[in-house]
């Protein structure tokens, strides 16, 4: 039986030991942390967003210039696939706001419990608080681990250690210059679904402190989205700040600012939001007015002022602003804040089986890769389609018949 190890027990490392061991190759699971799955059990305590539902070509639609080369591996394990296997495991999947997939607890304790269990069944082992330090061009793998450094060179290996966003967790990037090393392309991990910096004023930064907007509508470079953010002492973050996360990121990148512009009445036109405010204010305040007026939020009209936007505008002017209300945005914050990271092994570096060009019988998966996606079901529904793709793949190669390509380097 071939030698087989998983560096890392995320979704991506832990559905691939799963489909390994199916197969009767049962993987050692080598883990950094204290225990497996530490980064999906601490997503799942707001409600674990598995997937999305929908048609894999509206799913792709979510991966921006990487769709195309995640294609044929979200579609080889699409969201069926993947509540199928959940609902397998007892979690009893149901289908919640705008399409997104979770499970009937909405956390993700039971299902990690119940996944363990089964992969125990199936053999498969784990070395936990043990960590890759190194990696050889031949396979060499060392491993730091409770009793010192120790070196294993495995038949094949599936690495899945995930990007740079909450390192605490295990998530460190540390595996970069490893790869690097090699001459392996590894773009910059970059935060993506993290929250964006806005230079309040000092009275704003003491008001704005988790404040939701709902039901907006946003723009920035040429994305689009509809969704909700929340207003904090920093700036913005939430579901549209994370849907248009990657256009600000890139401005960012290539002028040093960017410009979130928000609709605060997406369901309105220009002309009947100027209508509603072209009614005569009488004695109420201009917030009391605003608010009344349109049905916004109570702290719209601070917003609308500290964006400089006061009640000495036209109705005209007013009704542009809130239709269309430009938002300065200096900068993100911090990776370990992040949700998920930007950027990874470059694309062209692996094949069509998920397997580093350079290091043959060497496989990647999850965030590793560069490749990102909004919230909403998308992050992980890649993570597991991708760790599947990499199992697949790694199957397929070692059982190719000896004078194959299996005993050379991948061709381009």
């Amino acid at each position: 039986m071939p030698r087989v190890v998983v560096i890392g027990a995320g979704p991506a490392g832990l559905i691939a030991a799963e489909r390994l061991a199916e197969r009767r190759i049962s993987p050692v699971i080598v883990e950094g942390s204290r225990s497996p799955a530490r980064k999906f059990l601490i997503a799942g305590r707001g409600g674990l967003n598995l997937t999305h539902v929908g048609t894999v070509e509206r799913l792709c639609l979510h991966f921006g210039s990487e769709q195309s080369w995640l294609r044929p591996h979200l579609a080889r394990f699409d969201a069926d696939a993947l509540r199928s296997w959940a609902d397998g495991l007892g979690a009893e999947t149901f289908i919640g706001t705008s399409g997104r997939v979770f499970p009937r607890a909405l956390k993700a304790t039971g299902l990690v419990r119940a996944w363990l269990a089964r992969l125990e069944r199936l053999g498969v082992t784990s070395k936990l608080r043990t960590r890759l330090v190194g990696i050889g061009p031949d396979r060499l793998l060392r491993l730091q681990g409770p009793d010192g450094i120790s070196e294993l060179r495995p038949d094949a290996a599936i690495l899945a250690m995930g990007g740079a966003s909450w390192p605490r967790l295990g998530s460190d990037g540390a595996w970069v210059p490893m790869l690097r090393d090699l001459g392996v392309t590894v773009r910059t991990l970059r935060p993506a679904n993290v929250g964006m910096l806005v230079p309040w004023s000092e009275l704003a930064r003491q008001r704005l402190q988790g404040i939701p907007l709902k039901n907006l509508a946003g723009r920035a470079g040429g994305a689009a989205a509809r969704g909700e953010l929340v207003l904090t002492s920093y700036g913005v973050e939430g579901q549209l700040v994370y849907a248009l996360g990657r256009a600000l990121r890139e401005e960012l990148e290539a002028n040093g600012t960017a410009t979130l512009r928000l609709d605060l009445k997406p369901d309105l036109t220009l002309a009947q939001v100027e209508a509603r405010l072209a009614r005569p204010r009488g004695s109420r305040s201009f917030p009391t007015w605003l608010t009344g007026s349109l049905r916004l939020p109570p702290i719209v009209p601070f917003l609308l002022r500290e964006l400089g936007h006061g009640p000495d505008l036209s109705a005209a002017e007013l009704a542009r602003a809130i239709k269309d209300l430009p938002v300065p945005v200096t900068g993100t914050r911090p990776i370990a804040e992040a949700i998920s990271s930007a950027g990874g092994v470059a694309l062209a570096e692996l094949d069509e089986r998920l397997m580093l060009r350079r290091v043959p019988g060497l496989f990647v998966a999850g965030e590793m890769l560069d490749w990102e996606a909004p919230t909403g079901g998308y992050l992980l529904q890649a993570c597991f389609s991708t760790g599947v793709a990499a199992a697949e793949g790694m199957l397929a190669w070692l059982t190719a018949p000896a004078g194959s390509c299996r005993y050379g380097p991948s061709s381009p």
